[in-house]
């Protein structure tokens, strides 16, 4: 496949083009940065993950040629190695080209391999960060990352591991958010939740919150709130699937503690007390 440029453009295009990683946030068009918009719309190419919805694409010039380079787990996906081709191409022709990745490029987006393929083979390349699904999801339940009475810090990580790979070594990560007070932000890791949650029980105790965040940020967003002990179980009862997080920590005890409050009095209640 050749990406070459429109021939209206080819007299205008005096030097090779640029490469941006961009990062689409969680779903939602919303929760784009300011930048992100600002580069969207000045892209001639954009390479366009599978989960980047239409509301996004949205911001991109009607002249801009747009290519889906979906990557999902269990799917047919787009070789990594023909995306990286294609960026290399584009550039070379002279297109301002736009890598646009759900959540951020640099957190299990494999910005960081592209980051090194563009330079390379000296393409400038830039990156615009974007809000990652595990932040997001929380927050949309009302609860924190980090908390001074129960999370010291987060560990981001992945459940999903490449071919050749034994993954997390998850028994010591438990033990380790145990001693540290760390709360657990789990991408991709649905297909394996049985073996994590076996693993995970080796050093945490059964009762710690979990929540399980389906579409993070949308309108089809779906969770659920279990304790790690009832993980697996909660997944299939509630039909949860991938794209999803999954977060363990105590920072959740605080959605249950607010459920329990009465309601709080109004502004009219106050003051005809």
């Amino acid at each position: 496949m050749s990406i070459t440029a429109n021939p209206i453009d080819s007299g205008t295009r005096a030097r090779p083009g640029s490469v941006t990683l961009v990062g689409a946030g969680p779903g939602d068009p919303e929760l784009l940065t300011l930048k992100a918009v600002k580069v969207i719309a000045a892209a001639s190419v954009l390479l366009v993950d599978d989960l980047v919805s239409d509301g996004i694409l949205a911001h991109a010039s009607p002249a801009a040629r747009i290519v889906y380079v979906g990557k999902r787990g269990g799917c047919r996906s787009t070789p990594q190695a023909f995306i990286e081709r294609l960026m290399i191409m584009a550039a070379r022709e002279g297109e301002t080209v736009v890598r646009l990745k759900g959540g951020d490029p640099f957190i299990f987006g494999r910005g960081g391999e592209e980051l090194e393929h563009l330079r390379a083979a000296g393409i400038e390349v830039h990156v615009v960060n974007g809000i990652t699904s595990g932040l997001a999801g929380l927050s949309s339940l009302g609860a924190p990352l980090t908390h001074r009475d129960h999370a010291h810090g987060v560990v981001l990580i992945t459940g999903h591991a490449k071919p050749g790979d034994t993954g997390p070594d998850w028994r010591q990560l438990a033990a380790t958010a145990r001693d540290a007070r760390l709360t657990l932000v789990i991408y991709m890791g649905v297909a394996s939740a049985e073996r994590i949650q076996a693993d995970l029980l080796s050093g945490l105790p059964a009762r710690t919150p979990v929540a399980i965040i389906q579409d993070a940020s949308l309108p089809t967003q779906r969770h659920a709130i279990c304790t790690l002990q009832a993980l697996t179980e909660t997944l299939a009862r509630e039909r949860l699937a991938s794209p999803a997080v999954i977060v363990v920590g105590d920072v959740l005890r605080g959605i249950a503690a607010a459920a329990q409050q009465p309601p709080a009095a109004g502004l009219r209640d106050l003051l005809s007390a």
